[in-house]
């Protein structure tokens, strides 16, 4: 009732959701029907009670009830809220109304949709039919874009921040701010975690009843029906649990890395220059990539702490029912076999990290080699500097042999497991003289099989809660670092004062120094609409003024206030790889109108017309294709397409020749933004003029400020620039005449700027002509449709000819056989009854298990010994193959491809090829053959089943291919 009378205030609220505690009745609602019908059964079984037909109809409507408004509570549609958070680059995206509905596939889906997630169908449906682009994927509902996570998680975090006398985070503080983040993912997923494992030992538990009902035993006589309805049922509660339950696990790991990465990635942008000192770029990307994905990844083991005992407390349960108190032997080997697991997970986390140490240093030298890979061309060194990357591997790739040969034992003991604690019961039964019936032994085999997981699990989920903590643990580190302090500078909104620009007493130091001050002294007035010129020699600070401006240096005194939006362009051109028309409008809105004209005051039409494609061209890496000028003038104009009231340049004209130099400060600085206020540093003295307010900077102070004239005789620190301009200008005089020249070089603003991009220019025109055939930088390549046969079949032939790839299916196919025999040896020689006749005595019956269950485990350590061995030298191969053809490629290939992905060929990738696909193929053929095992068992046993089988697996291939 308090359930539905909060469901009620909800919707009086005009909020189309169902409340929380409604939602957690359903479920507990579910909780209880599944055990009563539990309950019911087993008592019913136990007894040899007749079967009550009211009940059991009540249980089944209560049951399929709570189901229908389980999942109703879970796929109702819910109403984002607007989005404080937009990309960076995506200027078709416009932030949400509040009142606007974000329906996905999966939160406009009906009942029966999730259910069967057959929600999927329409994009399985255009996968089918060509290769999935970008805009074939539908939205993310907004509670999963970052969007709607970051607002939640970040006010999360506040919380837990702590009042200051200790570290701000921690990796418990994370922990909890993720855990209230997505709590409602984890309270389901251990819901369905729950109903999956109950499901799973139902069958383990009636395969007794079952066998006896077959043997003809009168107690199960009218049994049978029930029997199987409950087999049915518990099946379909196993499956749809578990699909579920991993479906929300990965969601569940995704919105927790998504909200790391964003924190991150924010905090990265707001570090003090202290902070981005004692930090490499590295670091940074290895806690985006590595640790915030370690995070999520740990999702899928969060439930594990609970659901181990429990499985291991159902087993020992249904064990006794069946085997009395030799269940304790079954608890002594499951609790050797989780001991034996430890010392192999130890090995494998020490060589793991060893190798990622190792890999680290192998891709360390790998970047500095491909941002250095054309004077290695010139100088004819690539093969001395592949042989050091070969060395690096060979290092590498001691520890990754350990790693892989340590590996083995872990899937030994993984597989040998059941086997083993199967042997250690039936063992303890022979000498307790318990009898050994073939239900009591199948459902016993049964158990073992389900209770190899949690026995493999528990190391695993030890191992990785440690390694999670780590990551937190730098996580948290990274968090914790001085930030620029946010009131440096005092914003005041666009028109709320005359003046643009104010600093007072300003003292500011980069390393936060108050002994040192990078700057000192500093007091100025910007007034809107001015044209402020800055000054100086090299090293006076003109360069920090425009930081501190910006709030990127540390204040130690004073005050800076400005007014309105800024745009600032670096000396240095900062471009993106991508087309230049997105870096010039950097996620504004495209206005045609607007759009020329930028171009035109940039000169950058004619630039354009020589592209292949125009502003659709692709930006090589770090512009490659670029000249120094092009960069700079695609970078002035996204400054002045984002039409902010403030302007800082930084000495931009230096990279340009004199003609271009000239346009753009007629054109953008006296033109274009003649209404905006203008910051702009240079050593060209001409532009000062132009002038409202000239700033002379010294030793980090102003030494002059004031216009041209004004100060032009008031000091000497004007002067002395201007009469070392003119003496460069002489100096450029006599090299000319010495040259032929007969010129006369005056102060004059065509001859006063740099003619380096004439060169440049030049050097764009080559790339240019490079290109005509098509983009410098192609997308990267996808495999469309299947990947071919000839991949997988030059795979598994690339060691040693494919010559171990047989051994490894026949250990696997022994293996089988012998555990089918050992299976079948147990059901016919164990009696039906206790009054029946043994075919064998228990010795007998015991020894030729164990002799049965060592040649498979036997198998087992062969097939993992033969598998690692061909990983491990295919690996290698791979390796070498392809990084003797990137050392080996032409120059124009690093050109028209991005270092990052030659990085993720040898990194990300490598690492699949080191530890991953090998086992991923095998355990396909290894699925294969226990497949067709079961096949070949039951068509000797009940070929019926076929009726059903070929039917199933007909309508499946149909489904995948529709």
């Amino acid at each position: 009732l308090l359930a539905a009378y909060l469901h009620l205030q909800y919707r009086g609220r005009g909020e189309e959701r169902f409340a929380a505690p409604l939602k957690l009745w359903w479920a507990l609602f579910l909780l209880l029907s599944v055990l009563a019908v539990a309950v019911h059964a087993a008592t019913t079984l136990s007894y040899g009670l007749p079967v009550p037909a009211l009940p059991w109809a009540r249980d089944a409507v209560e049951v399929l009830a709570a189901v229908a408004l389980l999942v109703a509570g879970f796929s109702a549609k819910t109403t984002g809220g607007s989005a404080s958070e937009e990309p960076l680059l995506n200027g078709a995206s416009e932030s949400r109304g509040d009142d606007t509905v974000d329906a996905s596939l999966f939160t406009s889906a009906g009942f029966l949709s999730v259910l069967t997630f057959s929600w999927m169908g329409p994009l399985l449906a255009v996968g089918n039919k060509k290769a999935l682009g970008l805009d074939d994927v539908p939205d993310l509902d907004h509670a999963d874009s970052v969007a709607g996570l970051l607002p939640s998680f970040k006010t999360n975090l506040e919380a837990q921040a702590g009042d200051g006398s200790g570290p701000k985070f921690t990796a418990f503080k994370l922990t909890k701010a993720l855990v209230r983040t997505v709590w409602w993912h984890i309270a389901v997923t251990a819901l369905y975690a729950l109903i999956y494992n109950l499901a799973t030992y139902v069958g383990p538990y009636l395969i007794d009843s079952l066998v006896q009902y077959l043997n003809g035993d009168e107690r199960y006589a009218s049994k049978g029906k029930l029997l199987v309805v409950t087999f049915i049922v518990a099946k379909v509660f196993e499956c749809l649990s578990q699909r579920h339950w991993f479906f929300r696990l990965q969601q569940a790991g995704i919105r927790a890395r998504s909200a790391l990465v964003s924190v991150v990635y924010q905090k990265g942008l707001s570090l003090s220059s202290t902070s981005r000192q004692s930090r490499t770029s590295g670091e940074m990307i290895n806690i985006i990539s590595v640790d915030a994905d370690r995070v999520g990844l740990f999702s899928w083991y969060m439930h594990d702490l609970w659901l181990v005992p429990l499985q291991v407390g159902m087993a020992l349960f249904i064990l006794y029912s069946t085997l009395g108190v030799a269940s304790l032997a079954a608890l002594g080997a499951t609790i050797v076999v989780m001991l034996a697991n430890v010392p192999p997970m130890k090995m494998q986390e020490k060589f793991q990290q060893k190798l990622m140490d190792c890999k680290d240093v192998r891709m360390k030298a790998t970047s500095e080699i491909l941002r250095n890979m054309r004077i290695l061309k010139l100088q004819g060194w690539e093969m001395k500097f592949l042989s050091k990357i070969i060395d690096l591997r060979t290092t590498e790739t001691s520890w990754l042999k350990k790693y892989l040969y340590t590996s083995t034992a872990a899937t030994f003991v993984f597989w040998g497991a059941p086997t083993f604690v199967a042997v250690v019961t039936f063992g303890a039964c022979m000498l307790l003289g318990i009898p050994l019936e073939s239900g009591k032994v199948l459902s016993a085999l049964a158990t073992f099989r389900v209770l190899q997981e949690p026995i493999y699990n528990l190391p695993d989920t030890i191992s990785m809660m440690i390694q999670t903590k780590v990551s937190l643990d730098r996580i948290a580190s990274f968090l914790c670092l001085e930030e620029l302090p946010t009131d440096s500078v005092e914003r005041l909104p666009s028109g709320s004062s005359n003046v643009a620009i104010e600093v007072s007493n300003g003292c500011f130091s980069w390393d936060g120094s108050p002994e040192l001050p990078t700057l000192k002294d500093l007091n100025f007035q910007a007034q809107q609409g001015m044209r402020v010129a800055v000054c100086g020699t090299v090293g006076s600070g003109k360069s920090s003024l425009l930081s501190c401006i910006l709030g990127e240096v540390p204040k130690l005194s004073g005050e800076v206030k400005i007014c309105g939006t800024t745009a600032y362009v670096s000396q240095t051109a900062w471009i993106q790889s991508g087309k230049i028309q997105d870096n010039i409008l950097f996620g504004k809105e495209m206005d045609s109108e607007k759009y020329d004209k930028v171009l035109e005051w940039c000169s950058l039409k004619k630039d354009l017309e020589i592209l292949p494609f125009g502003d659709k061209t692709v930006i090589g890496e770090r512009g490659i294709n670029l000249s120094g000028g092009q960069k700079q003038r695609i970078q002035i104009a996204r400054a002045l397409y984002q039409d902010a009231d403030i302007y800082l340049f930084d000495d931009p004209f230096s990279a340009v020749d004199a003609h271009t130099g000239s346009h753009l400060f007629k054109e953008c600085l006296l033109g274009a933004l003649a209404s905006k206020t203008v910051v702009y540093v240079t050593h060209q003295i001409e532009f000062l003029p132009s002038a409202d307010l000239i700033l002379v900077m010294k030793g980090g102070r102003i030494a002059q400020a004031g216009k041209y004239n004004d100060i032009l005789g008031s000091g000497e620190e004007l002067m002395e620039l201007v009469g070392a301009h003119q003496d460069a200008l002489t100096a450029l005089d006599v090299i000319d005449v010495a040259n032929g020249g007969s010129e006369t070089i005056s102060l004059s603003l065509s001859r006063s700027l740099s003619s380096a991009e004439e060169k440049d220019k030049q050097n764009g025109k080559d790339d240019g002509d490079k290109v005509q055939s098509g983009q410098l930088v192609q997308e990267e390549e996808r495999e469309k449709g299947r990947v071919g046969f000839w991949v997988y079949w030059k795979y598994l032939t690339l060691a040693y000819g494919g010559a171990l790839v047989p051994f490894v299916l026949i250990a696997q196919l022994l293996f089988q056989v012998l555990q089918i025999a050992s299976n079948y040896w147990m059901a016919w020689a164990s009696p039906v009854s206790k009054d029946a006749e043994p075919p064998v005595s228990t010795s007998t019956l015991i020894y030729v298990f164990v002799a049965l269950a060592v040649a498979s485990s036997l198998c087992i350590l062969i097939r993992a010994l033969f598998l690692v061995t061909a990983a491990y030298k295919t690996a290698t191969l791979l390796f070498n193959k392809m990084h003797m053809a990137i050392f080996r490629a032409p120059m124009s290939f690093f050109d028209s491809t991005p270092s990052g992905r030659i990085l993720n060929r040898a990194s990300t990738d490598q690492s699949e090829v080191d530890t991953n696909i090998a086992y991923q193929m095998g355990s396909v053929a290894f699925s294969i053959i226990q497949l067709v095992g079961i096949i070949a068992v039951m068509s000797q046993v009940a070929w019926q089943v076929f009726l059903v089988f070929v039917p199933v697996i007909i309508i499946c291939f149909w489904y995948q291919v529709i």
